[in-house]
């Protein structure tokens, strides 16, 4: 663990959420502070350009015919190309069109959360973790992440450990409601769980798309997130019970919780 001095936290609030910095190992604070002040300009930018609520972003404005898709910055073409890609994953859970217009609100935040943090690990932080919204992605170690009982407010579910890093994802509708359709059908999901956890090793990017795919499926979620490589779930289900899949156990603190 860093020394208390060789830390720096931040909070900061866009894209309709909280942004919560941990940063550890700090060896050149004025190095690290300017990352953390990029990394935060990276998420007030990203609000800017993908926000559904803001009728100047380039979404809305690709939404109402104003753009096409060439005309739009870089990173519209990067997180598009990454909806196309995870909804091709997901057999068609995850989608990024809503209401018959684009709306990458799915990943952009978990993609904005990823793109912050290994930018400050960039600028010589040790260890990182950026919790935005509940989308984590935790840079070098050790970190442990409490998951939120969705049954039980105040309580956890489980705590995850890692000193190698991860993205972690948790999708239900125990903060927001039921936010999360089955695409299929535009109704809440049939049989749907209590919330879902997915951890993966390849970042929150990923981890955020996976959770809400694997939300929207229910049940159906295990056996799809068992076959992903790098990637493990947990879920909760509506009546308190709970199930994992093969290799979650791998991430779980056992001593100390």
């Amino acid at each position: 663990m860093a020394p208390e001095g060789a830390r720096l936290r931040h909070v900061e609030e866009s894209m309709g959420t909280v942004f919560s910095f941990d940063i550890r190992g700090v060896r050149d604070r004025p190095r690290v502070r300017a990352g953390l002040q990029a990394a935060v300009a990276s998420l007030h930018r990203a609000d800017e350009i993908f926000s559904t609520y803001r009728p100047d972003s380039q979404i809305s404005r690709l939404n109402r015919g104003e753009l096409t898709l060439s005309d739009c910055l870089t990173e519209v073409v990067e997180v598009l190309d990454l909806c196309a890609e995870a909804e091709r994953e997901s057999d068609g859970w995850f989608t990024p069109r809503y209401a018959g217009g684009v709306d990458p609100t799915g990943l952009v935040k978990g993609w904005a959360v990823e793109r912050a943090a290994r930018m400050i690990a960039s600028s010589g932080a040790a260890s990182v973790c950026l919790n935005g919204g509940g989308d984590i992605q935790l840079v070098g170690g050790p970190w442990r992440v409490g998951i939120a009982d969705p049954l039980h407010p105040g309580d956890l579910a489980t705590v995850i450990e890692t000193d190698q890093g991860l993205g972690v994802a948790t999708s239900g509708p125990a903060e927001r409601g039921c936010h999360v359709l089955d695409p299929h059908t535009g109704e809440a999901p049939d049989g749907g769980l209590a919330s879902v956890t997915v951890v993966c090793e390849e970042g929150v990017t990923a981890a955020d798309t996976r959770a809400t795919a694997a939300y929207a499926m229910g049940e159906r979620a295990r056996e799809w997130l068992e076959a992903l490589p790098g990637t493990e779930g947990f879920a909760v289900t509506p009546h308190g019970g709970t199930w994992a899949t093969s290799g979650f156990h791998r991430h779980v603190a056992t001593v100390g919780v």
